[in-house]
């Protein structure tokens, strides 16, 4: 039975999409199959495994909207990891939807007979009618958050818009937890970021930290996860223990 995840924080630079990508490259190291939906019209996912946007015809706005079938859309990219990507059509989608019937639900039927263990949605950096559809579709969602000031600046309104989707759209919905990224443990305000962090978020904050790492950072540009790019660095020992505290969780309930 699929395990949806959808990993949004509506500041962008959060580390959302690396965070994305490689607990995606983890999870299938644990030999979990693995989809990803990029619904972010950026679409770094997309290009951060070396997929060009620009010759892409199907991806997910056509899922979305039905004019394709996911399984029309997918992409094995990295290690047999699947990808629904976003193309630059994307854009257009917010629009689209606000004339379709059921628009909260759209994405949610679209991966109704999807057969993967964990199936993880890139969410745009913006409370937006795609960000319902994500949330909608969603078990699970997964937070990142910078160890940076005003880190928590705008998580209560995104927790607003959950609990939102949660009382009228989706109630099985939960937080998987809350994920610190860019932490460096020489400088006293990461300390600090983290402290404010479990004092709002409590025991949903993982127990993982994500490191500022330079190898990290210079993946994406070679159409890698840091797992193939660099399995040696720090930034890919936290995506690993990551990937396992996530599963535990999941599986835990």
């Amino acid at each position: 039975m699929s395990h949806t995840i959808a990993v949004l924080n509506q500041k962008g630079g959060v580390g959302k999409t690396t965070t994305v990508i490689n607990l995606a490259a983890y999870l299938k190291k644990m030999n979990k199959s693995v989809l990803i939906i990029d619904i972010d019209p950026q679409g770094n996912t997309t290009s951060g495994f070396g997929v060009s946007k620009t010759k892409i015809n199907r991806g997910t706005r056509e899922i979305v909207i039905g004019e394709s079938q996911p399984d029309s859309a997918v992409l094995a990219v990295e290690s047999g990891i699947h990808l629904v990507p976003t193309s630059q059509s994307l854009a257009a989608l917010e629009v689209e939807l606000v004339a379709l019937t059921e628009r909260e639900f759209r994405l949610k039927k679209a991966l109704a007979n999807c057969n993967y263990d964990y199936i993880i949605i890139d969410c745009p950096p913006a409370l937006s009618l795609l960000t319902v559809n994500a949330l909608t579709a969603a078990d699970s969602i997964l937070i990142p958050v910078q160890a940076e000031y005003y880190a928590l600046e705008g998580l209560s309104q995104l927790l607003e818009v959950v609990q939102l989707v949660r009382s009228g759209l989706n109630p099985e919905l939960s937080l998987l937890g809350v994920l610190l990224t860019m932490y460096d443990a020489r400088t006293s305000l990461s300390e600090q970021v983290k402290s404010e962090v479990k004092n709002y978020f409590g025991e949903k904050v993982f127990d993982t930290v994500i490191p500022r790492n330079v190898r990290l950072a210079e993946a994406p540009s070679h159409g890698k996860s840091i797992a193939t790019y660099d399995r040696w660095s720090k930034g890919a020992k936290a995506y690993r223990q990551l990937a396992k505290e996530v599963h535990r969780r999941v599986v835990s309930g």
